[in-house]
């Protein structure tokens, strides 16, 4: 069947995505070297939660093929992909879960990351928001999620590499360039999210980065200065 090339991901969408498979392998790069790296793992934390606040408003408000509304579908729906009945652009129903289990276990990673602690050197930005007793339960959770991003990131590139040597479906290519050949008749072209909808979502990231940096916390006391002798 002729195909033509139609635009799929928009720039934003892109760029979350790159951004965030960047982000969180830089973070577990800094994890695993510890020492001074770790105020890389900090920051590269507070970049991944800026970039799902990002990512939560867009799926509101940007282009429609990625907005949830859109591709986060029912069982029915499910059964029909499975079945070869569905048809459509951007994440099939499968796909949509797996965006939303990346979502929610990235944030919360990122979330117990905030107020965590190594007993040596590194404290997450909102340590002191709470007791030493609930960061070191945090800790240990952050601990072992790691080993769910790492089950979600190896079940996603496995997923790609199906799609792309099995299905003959390219994945990767589209996300770079936004535009995947799609079969005839001409699918209705993706609707931009708008300039609006972009600078609600930036800044709904920078708020969230901000608030997650402790800017709501109340700032350190001034060091204990010495008293110097008269003489």
């Amino acid at each position: 069947m002729p195909t033509h090339a139609i635009l799929v991901w928009d720039l934003p969408t892109r760029l979350f995505h790159w951004l965030l498979a960047g982000a969180v392998t830089g973070a577990v790069i800094t994890a695993k070297i510890g020492g001074n790296a770790m105020l890389w793992h900090g920051r590269l934390g507070l970049l991944i939660i800026g970039l799902l606040g990002f990512r939560l408003v867009w799926g509101l408000l940007g282009s429609h093929t990625a907005r949830f509304a859109r591709f986060v579908r029912g069982p029915a729906a499910i059964r029909a992909y499975l079945r070869g009945q569905w048809q459509g652009i951007g994440h099939n129903p499968l796909g949509a879960l797996s965006v939303l289990a990346m979502l929610l276990v990235l944030g919360a990673q990122a979330a117990s990351g905030l107020v965590a602690n190594d007993d040596i050197a590194f404290n997450g930005p909102l340590y002191t928001a709470v007791s030493k007793e609930i960061s070191d339960a945090l800790t240990g959770w952050h601990r072992r999620g790691e080993w769910a991003v790492f089950g979600l990131v190896g079940l996603h590139l496995a997923a790609v590499l199906f799609y792309t040597l099995v299905k003959k479906e390219p994945l990767v290519r589209p996300m770079i360039t936004g535009r995947k050949p799609v079969a005839r008749p001409r699918p209705t072209p993706p609707q931009s999210g708008g300039a609006l909808g972009l600078v609600l979502a930036l800044a709904a990231a920078g708020a969230l980065v901000w608030l997650a940096n402790g800017g709501l916390l109340p700032p350190p006391p001034p060091p204990a200065t010495l008293d110097t002798p008269a003489w």
